[in-house]
């Protein structure tokens, strides 16, 4: 055996496996990205209790506290988060069940700054003057309603407002 492929091995078993939990975890977004903090004995002691699904955990922690009556410090430090994080997933789950503890997409989740408002006085501008391009109307929102939007954002909203050259 040469250096070469001995080191390549080594690499490929510090590589977890990925198998077909943890690609449908991550799909949708449902992966522990640090299982190895999850400390909790069910996770430790049975196979049923897997520490990268991030729904699992997260409903097994908040369990531990109002069924078995475990301090949230306790809870929280077993589980690898922080008593806000606790605290976060309980009101989660109280708004919205099991599917309240999955994870929020990141990001905005609908334009912020375009409002119906915004919109419509775009798209008024953009049928009195159709060569109005989408850097022109982003300088129409600003001076209009003193925002910074990006042209790219009027186009997506607008449907293909062509940017300036």
């Amino acid at each position: 055996m040469n250096l070469h492929s001995f080191f390549s091995g080594a690499r490929a078993m510090a590589r977890r496996p990925v198998d077909a939990k943890t690609r449908s975890l991550r799909e949708h977004g449902c992966l522990n990205p640090n299982p190895e903090t999850v400390r909790d004995e069910l996770f430790a002691s049975n196979a049923f209790f897997d520490p990268r699904d991030l729904v699992q955990v997260r409903y097994e922690m908040l369990r531990r506290v109002r069924e078995d009556g475990v301090p949230v410090s306790h809870a929280a430090a077993s589980f690898g988060v922080s008593r806000p994080t606790w605290y976060e997933a309980r009101r989660a789950y109280e708004a919205g069940g099991l599917p309240g503890l999955l994870p929020d997409r990141p990001g905005p989740r609908q334009p912020h700054k375009l409002t119906d408002e915004v919109v419509e006085a775009l798209r008024a501008a953009k049928r009195e003057r159709p060569e109005l391009t989408a850097t022109e109307l982003a300088g129409l929102a600003r001076e209009r309603f003193g925002i910074s939007v990006h042209r790219s954002s009027i186009s997506r909203v607008l449907g293909g407002v062509k940017k300036s050259r």
